[in-house]
């Protein structure tokens, strides 16, 4: 993979930069602020960015934000030293692909690539599937709907959706539009972010089953804490599927659901 490393260390970029190399990745910038991120994205074009959270001038997860904007195919991996309560699930929600907290061995940030690395293919290979006009790899199992606001998070989703037979039949950004997309497809499956502008998944759920009560209807998380569960449990949801998002468990999710 081609890697942008941004972090305000000069000694942990250099430590980064050694360990992808050795890994046979192509480090493609180094950066000590996010002042030239969005640039330094455009000229090199990067498959994954390192990204630090405190940062010179622009906290990591703006930085995060805008790159989800401009290039939502980019994988962000957030790292952080930050004992900040809940930003493991506003970097998730904020469409990061992996995180990290420092301090980190080889083996968490290996682990980490590797997990990112096996999700880029399946999403690669739903892509050209797309593209040509294919069906999912395995039997198809109904259709789903995904709703939300995060574009690498609905590519990453529906990729590991079709990789277990699901079709999916169309993907939104907020509560209202899962709202009338329920109501068109009757779809057997609705992914319901629970952070989304205009209507979050919560406020969503009630008017999802009323539109379309058959559908199974799974909230998607940066951070499943026990209130918000046992409230989307209370308003119909069958459970609830965590960001970052990960083959295993979605496909293992898939299967204890539909069987």
């Amino acid at each position: 993979m081609r890697i942008l490393i941004v972090d305000d260390n000069a000694s942990m970029r250099k430590v980064l930069a050694a360990l992808f190399s050795s890994l046979g990745h192509q480090v493609v910038a180094a950066l000590p602020d996010g002042s030239a991120v969005e640039s330094t994205v455009q000229q090199t074009a990067p498959d994954l960015v390192c990204l630090d959270y405190h940062l010179p001038g622009r906290d990591g997860l703006s930085i995060l934000r805008a790159i989800q904007t401009m290039a939502p195919e980019i994988d962000v991996v957030f790292m952080t030293a930050s004992s900040e309560a809940g930003i493991e699930g506003k970097a998730a929600d904020a469409g990061a692909s992996g995180f990290i907290r420092k301090p980190f061995g080889q083996e968490q940030i290996i682990a980490e690539l590797k997990a990112v690395e096996e999700t880029r293919k399946l999403e690669k290979a739903s892509a050209q599937r797309a593209a040509s006009g294919g069906a999912a790899r395995k039997g198809r199992r109904g259709t789903a709907v995904i709703a939300d606001d995060n574009g690498s998070v609905r590519l990453v989703l529906k990729a590991l959706l079709e990789e277990s037979g699901l079709q999916v039949v169309q993907m939104v950004s907020n509560g209202n539009e899962a709202v009338v997309a329920a109501k068109a497809h009757q779809p057997g499956l609705l992914c319901l972010d629970v952070n989304m502008p205009v209507m979050g998944g919560i406020d969503a759920l009630p008017l999802i089953k009323e539109a379309s009560p058959q559908t199974a209807v799974v909230m998607v998380t940066g951070e499943a804490d026990k209130t918000m569960v046992a409230q989307a449990a209370g308003l119909g949801a069958v459970g609830y599927i965590l960001k970052p998002l990960r083959p295993a468990y979605v496909e293992g999710f898939i299967r204890r659901l539909f069987g």
